[in-house]
């Protein structure tokens, strides 16, 4: 059956009702998520010994990387919406701040992972390896490493497109924009460089943890489970590069239902990772469970605490 003829059946547009549930559900979870990520990031910068250890600073460098990821993903979706087409430039701005996040991520997860290897298999020399000061070197390099595909396209759509595009309006999604064939060449090529090198020392680090000392054998057990975590974040990093796959799939698949299918696979491309990650690390953590007990503990404390003192007034005052 030809997938041109089925595709003219289907709505383009939600109704009001289902689009204002759509933007509602998914500002809900921004903002929960969000919310769940800033307490780690205030729990980490309230604490000098999260502050001063490289493991904790690439993990929080990864939730304020998701906060950041999670924000303009959900604010293109509203916009969507609200809005349908933005300025080229605005978006341009938005969507370079998607690809530097989305990249980062992975990086980052093979930063952590070499930090575990250095800490069970070079135990005595990990202190002075990985240092606080090297860690925000590295975090540097990530953004660095992250900018490098997307500069040479901003580049190059400032030479072909012109000025006029620039102040035009637009659906913005990265093909739109960087509509140049040679950039969607380079950017599926760059995407499976990136991937594959990330995957390369995962799988470095996680055998040659697995066959180190068995006077670490505790901690080599404890790094082997976290890079295996590394490595299920990653998957689920993977669904941003095969979203357009899964959307023609689903679309051959279920043709009837193409505005239904899209919304379910953005949520699981761009929302659902970033709630597995702090429920992955931060709260698999004891270390960041005992921090964070302690925290809420305090906020408990101090909603409770005026209303006591309040009570306590009235009976001196009687």
């Amino acid at each position: 059956m030809n997938l041109s003829s089925n595709v003219t059946t289907i709505r383009l547009r939600d109704t009001f009702a289902t689009a204002v549930t759509k933007n509602v559900v998914v500002v809900a979870l921004c903002i929960t998520i969000n919310y769940i990520n800033g307490t780690l990031v205030h729990t980490f910068l309230r604490n000098r010994i999260f502050t001063e250890n490289p493991r904790y600073i690439l993990y929080i460098h990864m939730v304020f990387n998701d906060i950041i990821q999670l924000t303009i993903a959900v604010l293109l979706h509203v916009l969507s919406y609200v809005l349908f087409t933005i300025n080229v430039s605005f978006c341009c701005f938005l969507l370079m701040l998607a690809v530097f996040t989305t990249l980062n991520t992975p990086l980052n997860l093979a930063g952590m992972a070499v930090e575990r290897y250095v800490a069970v298999c070079n135990p005595l020399r990990h202190a002075q390896i990985c240092t606080a000061r090297r860690t925000y070197a590295l975090i540097g390099l990530i953004w660095l490493l992250g900018a490098v595909p997307i500069l040479p396209d901003l580049f190059v759509l400032l030479a072909t497109e012109p000025r006029a595009f620039f102040h035009s309006r637009i659906f913005c999604s990265r093909d739109s924009v960087f509509r140049h064939p040679y950039l969607v060449e380079k950017k599926n090529i760059s995407h499976m460089v990136y991937l594959s090198l990330v995957w390369l020392t995962l799988v470095y680090t996680y055998f040659k943890i697995m066959f180190a000392a068995k006077s670490a054998k505790s901690d080599a057990k404890k790094a082997r489970n976290t890079i295996l975590l590394h490595g299920a974040q990653l998957l689920m990093c993977m669904f941003t590069y095969i979203g357009p796959l899964l959307d023609s799939l689903l679309v051959y698949i279920f043709p009837m239902f193409l505005l239904e299918m899209r919304f379910t696979s953005y949520v699981i491309v761009h929302i659902m990772p970033r709630l597995a990650s702090p429920i992955i690390y931060g709260l698999r953590d004891q270390a960041f469970c005992k921090y964070l007990k302690k925290y809420y503990q305090c906020c408990k404390c101090n909603v409770v605490q005026p209303s006591e003192n309040m009570s306590s007034l009235k009976k001196i005052s009687k």
